[in-house]
């Protein structure tokens, strides 16, 4: 088990140096002369040679890459040319938005899949119905799933809010940056009822096609296991169907699922950045959208490094889990 979790953990820090290299050769190779972008195109010669100087660019571009390298590492990402700050501070800023709109569409796409899953295979009341109705929001794009939503349950209906997080204009600011943490962290009962009703839309439209994925291979790792020799026995001392699958199917049942959702939570993160912008959410998708037009590319790597980091902390997790919920994934190597 030791080996398997340092060959995971080794795996993980190659590939975020790997990711580095590559955002730290496309700035290299971009035509965008960083010094200008931020002293400005009138900038004196003088002044640009000695900010290139101050910022490193003269030294050979192994000592460069070094200096990038390292400064990731501390949270060093470099200086927005639009905002002109610090894309760590930005990032800081914008992420908590994000983080809490990813947490809740995650938490929304595994209780759907399970109830998917087990459903399905059990055959409650109304889970073909709610199938159905899953498949065939799965099917459809994501923004255009936000756009109907909108005009369904907030023109229509009335039910949810058209966009932004929050409609209190005086919420707390920390500890955490999520809304509704914060809001029950300070006894704000208001701001997190008012955080959850902006969050009901866009979360599930973003959990849709996750749980779809994720409840399809545990539905059908369950069907398989469900008649192996242990359920039978278990079925044969007069549990009942609910309680196999629950207690001793779905612990062998459960590997693919972990792996899916692995791959689902890292690619939901850019599904949130497109319904972030379907649903005016202040988070790292409006800071990227801002700063593409105008070739923000500090704020563009950053932006990068900070999902991949996401996505590849999010996967080694994943394997670990799998590994303790099967010990002979540790053993095969996985």
């Amino acid at each position: 088990m030791k080996m398997f979790v340092a060959s995971r953990l080794g795996a993980m820090v190659a590939i975020l140096i790997a990711l580095t290299a590559v955002m730290f050769l496309l700035q290299h190779i971009s035509p965008l002369d960083p010094v200008k972008a931020q002293l400005g195109a009138q900038a004196s010669a003088e002044a640009v040679a000695q900010r290139r100087e101050a910022l490193g660019l003269n030294e050979p571009v192994l000592v460069q890459f070094w200096h990038y390298l390292t400064g990731a590492v501390t949270g060093d990402l470099g200086t927005s040319y639009r905002t002109r700050h610090p894309v760590a501070s930005d990032l800081s800023d914008f992420f908590p938005a994000t983080l809490e709109l990813a947490l809740y569409g995650i938490g929304a796409a595994l209780v759907l899949a399970v109830v998917l899953a087990f459903g399905t295979t059990l055959k409650w009341p109304g889970a073909q119905a709610l199938r159905a109705v899953l498949f065939t929001g799965a099917s459809a794009p994501m923004f255009l799933l936000g756009i109907v939503g909108l005009v369904v349950f907030y023109q229509k209906l009335g039910w949810v809010p058209a966009n932004g997080r929050i409609a209190i204009a005086d919420p707390p600011t920390g500890p955490t940056g999520l809304l509704t943490v914060d809001g029950m962290l300070h006894g704000r009962l208001d701001v997190v009822t008012d955080a959850l009703h902006h969050l009901i839309l866009p979360a599930l439209v973003i959990a849709i096609g996750p749980a779809v994925a994720i409840g399809r291979v545990l539905r059908s790792s369950l069907l398989g296991d469900i008649d192996s020799d242990y359920a039978r026995t278990a079925r044969a001392k007069g549990l009942s169907e609910s309680r196999i699958v629950a207690r001793h199917v779905l612990r062998n049942s459960v590997g693919g699922a972990l792996s899916m959702t692995g791959l689902q939570v890292g690619l939901m993160f850019s599904g949130v950045l497109v319904v972030e912008q379907v649903f005016g959410w202040p988070g790292i998708g409006q800071y990227i959208a801002q700063s593409i037009p105008v070739a923000d590319f500090p704020a563009i790597a950053g932006v990068t490094l900070m999902l991949g980091a996401t996505y590849v902390f999010i996967n080694t997790a994943v394997d670990l889990l799998q590994a303790a919920a099967d010990p002979r994934i540790a053993v095969t190597g996985g």
